[in-house]
């Protein structure tokens, strides 16, 4: 599955994730700070959803939310998207 994320309040302004039977397989931020986006999308590659979730939520940069944080959010989105009605 494939998911794009518009962000809110982060440098990034989007961030394309790809997640295989519940395992993040890439990540990739849209603008922000390449360096930290890298590093964030590469600790994260092959790691569950839920575990990054777990340790993303909430991380606050400047202001409430952070590229982290808005992964996390982007990772919440999809597992509702993908839970049965």
């Amino acid at each position: 599955m494939k998911v794009s994320y518009n962000t809110s309040g982060s440098c990034a302004s989007r961030i394309e994730i790809e997640i295989e039977n519940g395992v993040i397989v890439a990540t990739k931020f849209v603008d922000g700070c390449a360096g930290n986006t890298q590093a964030v999308a590469a600790l994260v590659r092959g790691m569950e959803v839920s575990e990054a979730i777990r340790r993303l939520k909430g991380i606050a940069c400047q202001g409430d939310t952070s590229c982290p944080d808005q992964l996390a959010r982007a990772l919440e989105q999809s597992q509702c998207s993908t839970r049965p009605s």
